[in-house]
């Protein structure tokens, strides 16, 4: 079942024509990974899901429901959330407060007013940081955590409001080999609850957590399949290779 389904997206910055008809559809349960050249438009068309950029045509249907010309906000209640390639933790707060204002975000302004929140929440809290091996880091400032463990906090931030679907913007960027192979475990038991599109510039890593792949180049789909599929496919080869 399509949980995300993009038609004939395009997106104008000036003359540039960042997206050029984009067709994209993530179905329920999968990863769906976004992989091309850089200024292929993958980061431009994660934000015109997410709204942080509207769509100048096209639809972006999501859980059967046209939200293209929904507020981010919207779309957040909706069950989106996304991930941008630069880490927004709060540094000066410490790591359990990070996550526990993520969760609050979803809650009404009158329980905020009444305090009731940090307790009642401090059970999903622990759950989000145990999950993503943070745990012992509870009371540490979040600008102490090395910069894998800062990426680890956003993604459990960002799914702490358990969304639907999750969108990713290069999230093993600057990581080690090692932070990048946890990363894909710490992420492959969402799959129960939450669909996944990413976008990386690591295909290994991809290549490992993904069951479909959508190749973008110059704002147009280049092609789109199975891992087998695309690793077989001469355009790709031909266009993608010669340009990551």
């Amino acid at each position: 079942m399509a949980l995300l389904e993009v038609r004939n997206v395009a997106k104008t910055f000036g003359s540039l024509r960042a997206l050029d008809g984009v067709d994209v559809t993530v179905e329920t349960g999968t990863f769906h990974g976004l992989i091309g050249p850089n200024g292929s438009g993958k980061s431009t068309l994660l934000k015109a899901i997410a709204g942080a950029h509207f769509a100048d045509s096209g639809s972006v249907i999501f859980d059967g429901r046209d939200i293209t010309s929904a507020t981010p906000y919207e779309r957040a209640r909706a069950g989106l959330s996304l991930k941008f390639q630069i880490t927004a933790v709060l540094p000066e707060l410490s790591v359990y407060d990070n996550v526990l204002l993520a969760l609050q975000s979803g809650e009404s302004l009158w329980s905020l007013v009444r305090s009731r929140t940090r307790r009642g929440l401090n059970g999903k809290v622990m759950e989000a940081l145990e999950r993503f091996r943070l745990a012992d880091r509870a009371d540490d400032l979040a600008g102490e955590l090395s910069h894998g463990q800062q990426q680890w906090l956003e993604i459990a931030m960002a799914l702490a409001s358990r969304p639907k679907l999750l969108l990713l913007d290069e999230p093993t960027g600057g990581m080690s080999p090692e932070e990048r192979r946890v990363t894909g475990e710490l992420l492959q038991p969402i799959r129960s609850h939450c669909a996944l599109v990413i976008v990386e510039h690591d295909l290994d890593f991809i290549k490992d957590i993904c069951d479909h792949l959508t190749v973008l180049d110059q704002g147009k789909v280049l092609d789109d399949g199975t891992i087998e599929q695309i690793e077989r496919s001469a355009r790709v080869q031909e266009v993608y290779t010669s340009r990551v």
